[in-house]
């Protein structure tokens, strides 16, 4: 599987980047799975359900069946928050993963940047972040992006990982 990244502080625009490459990538023929990182917690059932109950009893594990989808979740209980790696590894194959979030991980990168969010650029001290999708002009090393031109960033990203 490719794997390629889409990074940047809160508010940069980095979930309607992926929903937009998502749609695009797809539309292209290709398939395309994604992993979000979160820094809160998060739940994906509600109090009341019966997964949920399951969780809150104690399961470990609780796997949410029916024809339509299958969602799994693991409760860590105090166990660290797996790798990026493992996570990627419980993935069936697919031709790209898209990953946002994960900024300190190894994998190739777009930075989402809004010059109105007054965070620093990320890519100045990073090389694996290999493009910016920005909404201001900016005078960089590498390939500076509109941050509304998907189709533009998803060319970028399919010919990096050579799809």
């Amino acid at each position: 599987m490719k794997i390629y990244g889409v990074t940047g502080w809160k508010n940069a625009g980095k979930t309607g980047l992926m929903e937009r490459l998502v749609t695009e990538i797809t539309s292209r023929g290709f398939s395309v799975s994604t992993v979000k990182h979160a820094h809160h917690a998060f739940d994906v059932d509600h109090p009341g359900k019966d997964s949920y109950r399951h969780r809150e009893a104690g399961a470990h594990e609780v796997i949410l069946a029916s024809r339509k989808r299958v969602a799994q979740m693991t409760e860590l209980r105090g166990t660290p928050e797996p790798p990026l790696a493992e996570l990627l590894a419980r993935l069936a194959p697919v031709d790209l993963v898209l990953v946002e979030g994960y900024k300190r991980d190894t994998h190739p990168k777009v930075e989402a940047f809004r010059a109105e969010t007054g965070n620093p650029l990320i890519a100045t001290g990073d090389p694996l972040i290999r493009a910016v999708a920005a909404d201001t002009p900016l005078d960089l090393d590498r390939p500076v992006f509109d941050l509304n031109d998907t189709r533009a960033i998803a060319d970028f990203i399919l010919s990096e990982v050579g799809l």
